[in-house]
């Protein structure tokens, strides 16, 4: 068997932890936050984990995460 190969957009994005779950950060952080509520920025600091449905979908991108 071929060795696989990582996605690597996917692995700049995701964190896989100890547990297994998979990390991922909040979207619309990039820019034009301007016209954006102070309140919502601050809610966008925190990430969170991905759902199981997407999560495999990931785990297929991150063969040896």
């Amino acid at each position: 068997m071929p060795k696989l190969k990582t996605n690597k957009s996917a692995a700049k994005r995701f964190k896989i932890t100890k547990s297994g779950k998979i990390k991922k950060r909040s979207a619309n952080r990039g820019h034009i936050l301007g016209k954006m509520n102070r309140k919502t920025k601050r809610k966008l600091r925190q990430g969170g984990y991905l759902s199981d449905a997407d999560e495999k979908k990931i785990r297929r991108l991150l063969p040896y995460g």
